[in-house]
């Protein structure tokens, strides 16, 4: 796989713009705040891995992992996969400056991105169709912060617009990534929506054997590529003319 702005060369001014694409960009952007835990075995894969290809399957594109890597093995854990890794931001930027630093990875990679799913690596039982619903909504929602909710308790990731990136930076690095959405929705449009997926506000502390049942609509079957996500991905050079990853 090539990626605008490292491999292929192509910074920022050489990017896709989404619009002459005509589909809707949403990138994920998945944090972790350790290595051990993007690398952690979760259901046969790293951690890291299994969220990446959730994120793809569910039509999110580009996909940035953020997390600290010394010995390269994060990037090996990614390998082949359509996910690009890149370092945290500086310690005191706080969790907040993790999420504006990943997004602004995103936007490097494909100009024009509208909206990034802002994506705590613990929020490891996330099903893909959750990931396809909040692109769809935001397609018709597209100033409002989306969240996936779960009889009625909101949880992540959170469909964040770029729009509201500005007030984002502006938040103070001590507030935790709840704190820092809560302060957003208490400022900014913000829809929660039920989509019957228990892994939305249950994290990797609880086993997947112990998840109450998915209520939500059946998951996209595996190697699936939403049609907006195979478009970004052909005209970026993401992948060669046959939609296999370059």
């Amino acid at each position: 796989m090539s990626h605008i702005g490292r491999e292929s060369g192509r910074g920022p001014a050489g990017s896709v713009p989404a619009s002459i694409l005509r589909t809707m960009t949403v990138a994920a952007v998945i944090l972790s705040a350790t290595t051990e835990g993007a690398l952690a075995a979760t259901l046969g894969q790293p951690r890291a891995r299994r969220l990446a290809d959730i994120a793809w399957s569910g039509g999110a594109l580009p996909i940035v992992v953020v997390a600290a890597d010394p010995d390269g093995l994060v990037e090996k854990a990614l390998a082949g996969s359509e996910a690009i890794h890149a370092s945290p931001a500086p310690p005191e930027e706080g969790p907040a400056g993790q999420m504006t630093h990943g997004a602004d990875r995103a936007r490097s990679e494909v100009l024009d991105t509208t909206a990034v799913l802002i994506w705590p690596a613990r929020m490891t039982w996330v099903g893909p169709e959750t990931i396809t619903s909040l692109i769809e909504a935001h397609g018709t929602n597209p100033s409002t912060i989306l969240r996936p909710a779960w009889h009625g308790q909101a949880g992540w990731p959170v469909l964040l617009p770029v729009v509201h990136l500005d007030a984002l930076r502006a938040i103070a690095p001590d507030l935790m990534p709840d704190a820092i959405i809560d302060r957003l929705s208490g400022e900014r449009p913000t829809r929660p929506i039920e989509l019957g997926d228990p892994g939305a506000v249950h994290d990797v502390d609880t086993p997947y054997g112990d998840l109450p049942a998915y209520e939500g609509p059946p998951d996209p079957p595996a190697g699936h590529r939403h049609e907006w996500g195979q478009d970004v991905a052909a005209a970026a050079g993401l992948t060669d003319p046959s939609g296999e990853p370059g």
